[in-house]
């Protein structure tokens, strides 16, 4: 029974580890552990622990004399006086079992849906972005603004800014947007009323575009999504100032939506442009190239790398280029000077049609598509509800045009991914945890009453769960694959020792057999799951404290869980057992074959 529980343990962690993506990432680790410390107490318990009772056991004096502690004693004895009257009241008991689990079932389908925990990471990311085509100077006195708000707040310690990042920067972004980073030590206000705050504040700041975020959070949301949000809108679409004008009426539709925070439209604007036309004619007729003309105005106004400047051991690219302030004069650009191959000299404007144009700063492609993004944040209500509802609002009050259409995308799409993996794979586990049982007690019956410990547990795991918050996570699925294992091990030593007494110790009376198997195994029972309780309050207690996310939620739905699955445990599954396991059967069949005359 040991091995055969072990390895329902095992199996039920197997879907951890089909996980992709950053829920991969973070959750594996801990599939890894768990299992390896499992293997590694599994063989302890059938190698040394067995040595050990050897040598110490026979010496003990309670052994000697088959005494029990005076309190061991008396939990017994009262337990064996409720279990005798829940057998009298089965029905009502299992009645009660089936109430509550209606009851837990129903409050799921109404709990929240999310992908990861709200972290809590002790600071802020501030990105903050303003109209295409604002100057360095410009930019950098508003982004200025917004951190002087920042620092007025009694939380907010310190602030770090960048205005701008160098092209070649890896996470490049144009000197109209900024970004800050701002340490909290948070005091009498939580942190969502210091958000609420600050975010009233900086709606009031016109022509800015303020999103709030953290550190690990904000990477998060973009390695899911591409933006810096929980939620991104995503619409795809031939032509630019199409997709504008519809991004617009998604903001304006998504802004009211209850929960959603930081609603802003992708910075997309008409900046002005020198469009350069070649004119074929006129570059063939000097014996000049479209290659040549062009590397030509690329190494006058970007640069071109000619050699290398080693400064001790420091080495720099020696780049050539015009001065900056010659980009800033139209006749300037008209009159750059092109060398033939004859070595004649020819101004620009006498090779290629030069005007002044207008143009998009920026177009985003997906898929080879453009695209324009609607990006959102979330505070105060679960992710998934709010994208249902914004999803809902915006195909009720839109028509797209034709070759236009909308993809949500961000935390909730991951969340919804790993919840089709879990609950796939979870189907799978069961039916493996179902054989496992069978193949240990070759009863159907007994088997299925094993795996009554599934519901049982899921009455108290879904009240840690709504302790926790109420949010189903990707954090409380695991505690809910973890709660099953114990509970089913709970089951599976408790009908195991059931059967061991009646085919092993000739206790032939099946009410008997459970008594006396329920009260033998109601002390190790009870300490399995005090011992995993008592592990397991640190983590619960410490939710909200930094680092503890993502192992708060799960350790409330496993300590709630415990707690039901072994109280009902202890009761529901031997009454059931009495009126519907296979040892009664087992028993008739016994008595049938010895009637027969031989």
């Amino acid at each position: 029974s040991v091995v055969y529980a072990t390895l329902i343990i095992v199996l039920i962690f197997v879907p951890i580890f089909f996980l992709s993506g950053v829920e991969g990432r973070l959750l594996m680790p801990l599939g890894f552990a768990y299992v390896i410390a499992l293997a590694a107490s599994l063989l302890v318990a059938i190698t040394v622990t067995p040595v050990l009772a050897g040598l110490f056991l026979p010496n003990d004096k309670s052994v000697r004399q088959h005494t029990e502690p005076r309190l061991i004693a008396r939990m017994k004895s009262g337990y064996e006086r409720m279990l005798r009257a829940s057998i009298q009241h089965w029905k009502v008991i299992t009645a009660f079992a089936i109430v509550g689990f209606a009851l837990a079932m129903t409050a799921l389908t109404f709990a929240g849906r999310g992908f990861l925990p709200d972290f809590n990471e002790g600071s802020l990311t501030v990105n903050i972005s303003t109209l295409p085509g604002t100057s360095l100077d410009e930019s950098n006195r508003m982004a200025q603004r917004v951190e002087e708000l920042l620092l007025s707040r009694s939380e907010v310690v310190a602030t770090a800014r960048r205005t701008g990042r160098a092209p070649a920067d890896p996470h490049a972004q144009e000197i109209y947007a900024s970004e800050i980073e701002a340490s909290l030590q948070m005091k009498k206000r939580t942190k969502a009323e210091l958000l609420a705050a600050l975010r009233s504040e900086f709606a009031a700041l016109s022509g800015l575009n303020v999103v709030i975020g953290q550190p690990i959070s904000h990477r998060i949301d973009h390695m899911l999504s591409g933006t810096r949000a929980n939620i991104a809108i995503k619409i795809f679409g031939p032509d630019l100032y199409e997709l504008r004008r519809i991004g617009e009426q998604v903001k304006q539709i998504a802004s009211p939506v209850a929960g959603a925070v930081d609603v802003v439209l992708e910075q997309q604007a008409d900046i002005p442009f020198v469009l350069i036309k070649f004119r074929r004619d006129a570059i063939a007729q000097h014996g000049l190239t479209i290659r040549e003309v062009s590397e030509a105005i690329e190494t006058a106004f970007a640069g071109s790398i000619v050699s290398r400047v080693l400064e001790g051991q420091a080495a720099f690219n020696l780049v050539v280029r015009f001065d900056p302030a010659v980009r800033s004069s139209f006749e300037a650009i008209e009159s750059t000077l092109i060398t033939t191959a004859h070595g004649a000299r020819l101004p620009l404007s006498a090779l290629a049609d030069i005007r002044r144009d207008r143009g998009p700063n920026l177009v985003s492609r997906e898929s080879v598509q453009r695209k324009i993004v609607v990006m959102a944040n979330v505070a105060g209500r679960d992710l998934t509800s709010v994208v249902e509802e914004m999803r809902a609002k915006i195909n009720s009050r839109m028509r797209l045009p034709v070759g236009y259409y909308i993809e949500y995308g961000g935390q909730f799409e991951s969340a919804a991914e790993a919840a089709r993996t879990l609950t796939f794979l979870g189907i799978v586990v069961i039916a493996g945890i179902f054989l496992l049982l069978y193949l240990a007690f070759r009863s159907f019956r007994d088997a299925l009453l094993v795996m009554i410990n599934l519901p049982l547990a899921l009455i108290g795991g879904i009240a840690g769960m709504y302790i926790a918050g109420g949010i189903l996570s990707v954090a409380t699925l695991i505690g809910f694959i973890a709660l099953f294992g114990i509970a089913t091990r709970n089951g599976v030593m408790l009908i195991a020792h059931i059967r061991y007494l009646f085919e092993r110790e000739n206790v032939i009376d099946p009410l008997e057999a459970v008594m006396r198997g329920a009260r033998e195994r109601l002390i190790p029972i009870m300490m399995t799951a005090l011992a995993a309780g008592l592990a397991l309050i640190p983590l619960a207690l410490a939710g909200g404290e930094p680092g503890s996310e993502i192992q708060a939620p799960m350790a409330m739905v496993i300590l709630f869980g415990l707690l039901t699955s072994t109280l009902l445990n202890m009761f529901v599954v031997p009454i059931l057992y009495v009126h519907f396991g296979n040892l009664g059967r087992e028993q008739t069949a016994v008595n049938q074959s010895t009637e027969q005359p031989a």
